[in-house]
């Protein structure tokens, strides 16, 4: 009798604390549904696992988006303030609609000549991430070793780098810090114009996703919670164009200081967040992932910036104190490269659009603002050749592809690792 109530027990317990699928995420947090507008969580994991006994870090090389921003693009916040704007003038707008034009009015005022700009949360995000290197490995950051940091030249990743690489050195004055920002380190930093690139859309893909967001999107319902008049919404309203500007600026509030007076979500119901995520979850799929319609090559655009992983780890770790080497970038790198580097399944390949998060892909677990991967080495002493490593993806230990066996929990061989990458990059 005990050993089936115990049975029974341990079957309550696996059930009540199965993992949530992204509908259930996005109906207890709305903000999960901006995709990469996501302001960067932090880790979910506070405790590394330790390494193999004798092991210590002595190098990390890191990737990391710039941390959160004010939207891109003046039509970002005009096309909605100018549509809301002109009804409101002429009495089209519903009391949720006045609400909502108020919220958009802040909003664009917020922002007004910020483009793309980095944000104090932005800033906040980096010095946080910089801290808890330090603090999760602290015998890469001893002494007067180097750190070589690297910035594409948008201006909100130089101001990402230079947030982690002061809070990096208010804790340790004794660093040799070496930065930059060129055009010159632009071929693996933030690669474009590839004849790869140009392959991400075809009729196919195209077809294919306008079909599906027919049959789940619909921003009629939004629209007649908006405007009073129906004739009006038909005769003049850019439907498709509000309904986008909206969802995105309700995204993208989470990462400037306005979130703590104004939200958007209120104006859709959570089916409709979870099937708009879904929308993004899909596009971002079919043009960074493996995605078979369009070839299922995309993550190879960031071939160059994973061997150039690679051959600065070779050369860093024949130092006896290598210290690190940070990158700073974009989503459109971070999201490829996690598909490159099979991240906890991110190489899943498919055209089956439908089932992404049944099959574990799910962007915003992928690419916040801020998002970061960062590879640990781990060595016994200068002289030790069996060098592991880990990687972390926003912070949290993740897993590799399955041909690649582990030597302990997250802990890779190098050398297994370098072959294993090498082959599929020169392949």
């Amino acid at each position: 009798m005990r050993k089936i109530t115990s049975l029974l027990l341990l079957v309550v317990i696996a059930l009540t604390t199965k993992a949530q699928t992204p509908k259930e995420e996005i109906a207890e947090n709305p903000n999960l549904a901006a995709s990469n507008y996501l302001a960067y969580p932090g880790p979910k994991q506070k405790v590394l696992t330790p390494a193999p006994a004798g092991y210590k870090p002595v190098y990390l090389s890191h990737y990391g988006r710039h941390g959160s921003r004010y939207h891109i693009g003046k039509g970002s916040y005009q096309d909605a303030f100018k549509i809301l704007a002109h009804a409101d003038s002429l009495g089209k707008l519903t009391p949720l609609g006045k609400e909502t034009f108020e919220k958009v009015r802040l909003l664009t005022e917020e922002a007004r000549k910020r483009d793309g700009e980095l944000t104090e949360l932005g800033a906040e995000q980096h010095r946080g991430i910089a801290r808890r290197m330090f603090e999760r490995f602290p015998e890469v950051f001893e002494g007067d070793v180097n750190i070589e940091a690297r910035s594409t030249i948008i201006i909100r990743c130089i101001l990402s780098m230079t947030n982690e690489l002061l809070e990096l050195y208010a804790r340790n004055p004794q660093l040799k810090i070496f930065h930059d920002a060129s055009d010159h380190d632009m071929w693996y930093m933030n690669l474009e114009g590839t004849e790869l690139q140009k392959q991400r859309e075809n009729d196919e893909t195209r077809r294919v996703y306008k079909d599906w967001l027919k049959e789940h999107v619909d921003y009629k319902p939004l629209m007649k919670r908006l405007f009073n008049d129906e004739k009006y919404i038909e005769d003049s309203v850019n439907v498709g164009l509000l309904g986008f500007r909206l969802f995105r600026l309700a995204s993208n509030i989470q990462s400037s200081e306005i979130r703590h007076k104004v939200s958007l979500w209120n104006l859709y119901t959570k089916d409709e967040i979870y099937e708009q995520w879904r929308a993004d979850n899909i596009s971002w799929f079919q043009r960074y992932g493996y995605y078979t319609l369009n070839g299922a090559k995309q993550p190879s655009v960031q071939n160059n910036l994973l061997r150039r992983f690679i051959e600065q780890a070779d050369s860093c770790l024949q130092y006896d104190r290598p210290g690190a080497t940070l990158r700073f970038g974009h989503e459109v790198v971070v999201l490829p490269l996690a598909c490159l580097l099979g991240l906890n399944g991110a190489d899943l390949q498919t055209d089956d659009i439908a089932s992404l998060e049944e099959k574990g892909w799910v962007n915003y677990r992928i690419f916040p603002m801020a998002s970061n991967i960062q590879m640990v080495f781990y060595r016994r002493s200068p002289a030790d050749k069996d060098v592991l490593v880990k990687i972390l993806l926003n912070e949290n230990e993740a897993t590799l592809p399955k041909a690649l066996k582990p030597v302990s929990g997250p802990y890779y061989r190098w050398s297994d690792v370098r072959k294993y990458y090498l082959n599929k990059i020169n392949g």
